[in-house]
């Protein structure tokens, strides 16, 4: 059972909170008619991406074996096979399709759409798209704005331009911060640990990285100044958030530099005290500049 668990990688999982997005920057995250349909689309994507982690892993199993840490997975070191995998796949993906259906008060088709949408673009992915430099981090950052839009359409919150601009840059950098790990694995043992890193190397990414940084923070500071933001919040002191987000960025860029910690950006948040600082002090703020 514990390689089962491995294999749907529930600490990614986390990744999903991106569906509420829309719920707290709206001010309705407390509003059980909002958070319920919300936990539904939010459970149904946990399952839709393990989906994908199963196929990614079947297709990726020889190379991974070459991997120092992924040749640990269930797949690559032979605990799970290959045809148990795939239907524990398509089972996942059936829970993911039961459970929007399920949700109160909803139509299904569009939500349906967007799982699709993300299933099919990470299939691609999984098969061929990933091979491509540039493409593939696109393609992980796409991801993350389909989980703000489903978390806006089960809810009917408008999402504004600024957190899909804010959810995309956001994705792309901590993109680019997992291939400078893969860089550094490829320039010490010549194994590569995905195909398309022959296309980065770490002063490509250090310089994309600093960019996709720098644009992530001015965005992030235009929305806290924005008048359509500033009368929907009722305040005119959210760019004191700022703080919080500039110091999580450069943590992650330290992480990556300095400390060559990066191959994992969802286990540096899982681990990172400094970034738990950060998150709680952004949360804490905005929660008080707006709710309170």
């Amino acid at each position: 059972m514990r390689y089962y668990i491995q294999l749907l990688r529930p600490h990614q999982w986390l990744k999903n909170l991106f569906v509420f997005a829309p719920l707290f920057f709206s001010n309705n995250i407390l509003k059980i008619d909002y958070l319920i349909p919300t936990c539904f689309v939010f459970l149904a994507f946990c399952f839709i991406s393990s989906s994908i982690y199963c196929i990614n892993d079947i297709h990726d199993a020889e190379a991974d074996r070459l991997h120092p840490e992924k040749r640990k997975r269930p797949i690559a070191s032979g605990n799970i096979s290959r045809m148990q995998a795939s239907f524990f796949a398509i089972l996942l993906a059936i829970m993911a399709v039961a459970l929007v259906f399920i949700v109160p008060g909803t139509n299904a088709l569009p939500l349906i759409s967007i799982l699709l949408v993300y299933w099919l673009m990470n299939i691609a992915y999984s098969f061929k798209l990933k091979q491509y430099g540039i493409i593939d981090i696109f393609c992980i950052a796409i991801g993350f704005v389909l989980r703000v839009l489903i978390g806006g359409q089960v809810t009917g919150i408008w999402i504004s331009q600024w957190i899909v601009l804010l959810t995309f840059l956001l994705a792309l950098f901590l993109a680019l911060t997992k291939r400078y790990d893969d860089c550094s694995i490829f320039e010490a043992t010549g194994n590569r640990p995905r195909k398309s890193i022959t296309t980065y190397n770490k002063e490509f990414i250090t310089t994309s990285t600093s960019i996709i940084a720098a644009i992530t923070s001015v965005c992030y500071i235009m929305y806290t100044l924005s008048e359509t933001v500033i009368e929907r919040t009722g305040s005119q002191y959210l760019y004191l958030t700022s703080v919080w987000v500039l110091a999580g960025l450069l943590r992650y860029v330290q992480n990556m530099i300095v400390y060559k910690r990066s191959k994992s950006p969802t286990n540096l948040l899982i681990k990172d005290s400094f970034l738990h600082l950060c998150i709680l002090g952004w949360i804490v703020s905005f929660i008080i500049i707006i709710y309170v």
